[in-house]
């Protein structure tokens, strides 16, 4: 078991009591979630996670809590073939071949994981050389989050989980940090927009864990970033720089200052809530943090900082504005519904998912990283905004076609039609708008004059519907001559009456008509 340094120790009975889980420490730590469970058991049984209970001195904390008794150590399965094990190591055996012989020649009953770590304990790995490198000033930042245990939320008074978000340039290592309540994508763009304005500038290359706020997909050769972050990363003029994946080591100077803020501000300390958390780390970044003799540099990293001021890259005029990202379904009527109100897409996506990027002027959608369509943003509910191209050819005729197109192009085909569309919207535009619109599309059809002559017949017979005209047409009544031909059409159309009475027929008692 191996024996953590003080403040080491001291960082994990903070964490324990803000209620973060071992696995957790283990991560953000660097050791073994065995190691944290046995400190984790020490602390316990002293009392120190006790809510209410202070944390006594760092080396009486050290005194209570030194090394836990290692644990006891099992014999392995492969000791009885140890010499067989060095001979074949000597020999350049691979450790599957190792594990191969012994099952097939020895009887050795074991797993090959066995194997491995008896073979780990004869030949302990040698300890890897690295290469760190510096850069000059204003060329790199790098950025991560990190986990902080739970703080109190302003608004609602109850405990959350929290997050610090950390920014460090590599050639000063002065840093900007917030704390905050998630990981989500418009946190992670406010963070480093709140970081650029805090440095009054931004460097040329941002260096980033694979965090999904940044990267949607990796691959070394070539990685696919989140629309947004890679157009902020356009609006500031820097470029992006994913790690490998489980690479933390590639962004060591942002690691460092993540243990840095871990056992320097958070361990052992409490704060009120979220908003005095981050008022407090404005002030250790600028009077503890920034004015330290740093372990590498041997400079204070504010005072590097005055001299990478100048090489950072100017702000833009206008701060990059994205206010939220949400799924929206794509509905059956071809619009998505974002705060009541309504966005057309392409018909094609029907029931699909797309992603919004809410602006402050205008909203995006997105299917993966295609862009979609781009739309103005509503400025109260109930606004809609519908592109007809949208819809399917078939039903957008429908909406092209109000009744004021239908009018002048009835009226391009003649006067009859123009008359008889005139008669049917007047009666009641909601009706008959649909058959008005079959009616100018019968010109595609069967041409002008054909539609003209039909139309003047229905007139002059009383019967101006669409059906009536539709009916001349098929049968090819239009070339049929009127019977009262020569005669202007009339103003409005012709009605016609009974030729003979009721009374003729049923006696004085009939109804009338």
């Amino acid at each position: 078991m191996e024996r953590l340094p003080m403040q080491l120790i001291q960082d994990i009975v903070y964490r324990l009591r803000q209620g973060q889980s071992e696995r957790a420490i283990a991560r953000d730590l660097g050791h073994s979630r065995m190691t944290v469970r046995r400190y984790h058991e020490l602390a316990r049984g002293k009392g120190f996670l006790e809510p209410g209970t202070p944390l006594p001195p760092p080396d009486l904390l050290l005194a209570h809590l030194g090394p836990p008794a290692p644990p006891p150590r099992c014999p392995s399965s492969v000791e009885p073939y140890q010499a067989l094990i060095e001979e074949w190591l000597r020999l350049g055996v691979e450790q599957s071949a190792m594990h191969q012989r012994l099952v097939q020649h020895h009887g050795y009953p074991g797993s090959y994981s066995s194997v491995r770590r008896f073979v780990r304990h004869l030949r302990p790995p040698s300890p890897q050389a690295t290469v760190r490198l510096e850069t000059s000033p204003g060329r790199q930042a790098q950025v991560d989050f990190t986990a902080v245990g739970k703080l109190k939320d302003p608004g609602t008074g109850k405990l959350r989980p929290a997050y610090a978000f950390l920014m460090t340039l590599s050639y000063s290592r002065h840093q900007y940090v917030e704390f905050v309540f998630d990981q989500s994508l418009p946190t992670w763009i406010g963070c480093h927009r709140r970081a650029f304005e805090s440095f009054e500038g931004t460097p040329q290359e941002i260096v980033l864990d694979n965090l999904k706020a940044g990267v949607l997909q990796h691959a070394l050769e070539d990685p696919v970033f989140s629309t947004p972050y890679r157009q902020m990363a356009q609006h500031y003029g820097f470029l992006l720089h994913p790690c490998r994946p489980r690479t933390p080591q590639h962004k060591g100077k942002v690691e460092n200052g993540v243990r840095y803020l871990q056992r320097n501000f958070l361990a052992g300390a409490s704060f009120v809530d979220l908003a005095d958390a981050n008022q407090r780390v404005r002030v250790w970044v600028r009077e503890v943090a920034g004015v330290r003799d740093h372990g590498t540099t041997h400079e204070a990293p504010l005072a590097r900082f005055q001299r990478e001021r100048e090489a950072l890259a100017p702000l833009p005029p206008e701060p990059f504005q994205l206010e939220a990202v949400r799924e929206v379904r794509v509905h059956r009527d071809c619009h998505v519904v974002l705060e009541g109100s309504f966005y057309s897409v392409p018909h094609a996506l029907v029931g699909q998912t797309l992603e919004a990027h809410l602006y402050e002027h205008t909203l995006q959608l997105y299917r993966g990283t295609e862009l979609v369509i781009t739309h103005p943003r509503a400025q109260s509910p109930g606004e809609r905004f519908t592109r007809l191209e949208h819809y399917p050819k078939e039903k957008a005729l429908y909406l092209e076609r109000t009744p004021e197109v239908c009018q002048e192009r009835a009226q391009q085909v003649g006067p009859s039609c123009h008359l008889l569309v005139v008669y049917l919207l007047a009666q009641s535009p909601a009706d008959h708008l649909r058959a008005v619109q079959s009616l100018v599309g019968l010109e595609a059809r069967v041409g002008r004059e054909r539609l003209e002559a039909a139309c003047a017949r229905a007139l002059h017979y009383g019967d101006p519907h669409y059906r009536r005209v539709k009916a001349i047409l098929a049968a090819g009544l239009d070339s049929e001559p009127l019977a009262e031909e020569g005669k202007a059409v009339p103003a409005t159309p012709r009605t016609y009456a009974h030729a003979r009475q009721p009374e003729e027929f049923f006696g004085p008692e009939a109804p009338s008509c």
